[in-house]
């Protein structure tokens, strides 16, 4: 009897070894070829799941981005089912923001794929709606953290929009760091510069007007 494939096992096979590319060699080897050899098929094989290197892209991309966009809903109504200011919602919170960041080989292989592939939509346009989609997904959830933790509940239209902006800046560059100089910026550093940047955050007084503060 002729072997029965689990499709979308395959095309997650597939995707798992474009991932292990990008993390080790970079985006640009991720081609028809490289990835049928990393997942240990025929090149025909990855062709009967994608016809072309720019559709095995927008795929995987997306892949990355449903996962993270799933780990971060998943904990953000962790964050929502707890007290504010409790011990349990501090550590709700850092837990959340951590999804961002390379903490463990898992977090670290999806950071790198994920930023590999926003930095490549600049240049690649086929990768362009999945990157605005990712942007929105990410915003959404930092946009309600945020509002969540201001002592306003973020009233301030314009100061809601710079905090999230500033926290979702802080994210990257941590993420970037830890990526580049991972032996020194650990997952304590960055837990601490996270705890750091909340702790202004929740300290905005609830009354100040934006443009004397930004004065």
């Amino acid at each position: 009897m002729p072997k029965i494939v689990d499709a979308e096992a395959r095309r997650l096979e597939v995707v798992e070894a474009v991932f292990r590319i990008i993390a080790s060699d970079g985006l640009e080897r991720a081609s028809l070829r490289e990835v049928a050899d990393e997942a240990g098929l025929a090149v025909g094989s990855v062709r009967h799941y994608f016809a072309s290197s720019d559709e095995l892209l927008v795929h995987s991309f997306g892949v990355v981005v449903d996962r993270i966009a799933g780990r971060l809903e998943d904990a953000f109504a962790v964050v929502e089912s707890l007290e504010p200011g409790s011990t349990e919602h501090d550590a709700a919170v850092l837990t959340l923001l951590g999804q961002f960041l390379p903490l463990d080989e898992e977090l670290a292989v999806d950071a790198c794929v994920w930023m590999a592939f926003r930095h490549a939509a600049r240049i690649r346009p086929v990768l362009e709606q999945v990157a605005a989609r990712s942007h929105r997904a990410v915003a959404a959830v930092v946009g309600r953290l945020v509002m969540r933790l201001m002592p306003d509940g973020g009233s301030v239209q314009e100061r809601l929009v710079t905090e999230a902006e500033r926290l979702l800046a802080t994210l990257d560059g941590l993420s970037m760091h830890a990526l580049l100089q991972p032996e020194w910026m650990t997952a304590e550093v960055c837990r601490d510069v996270l705890t750091a940047h909340l702790d202004t955050l929740v300290a905005l007084p609830s009354t100040v007007n934006v443009k004397a503060h930004r004065e």
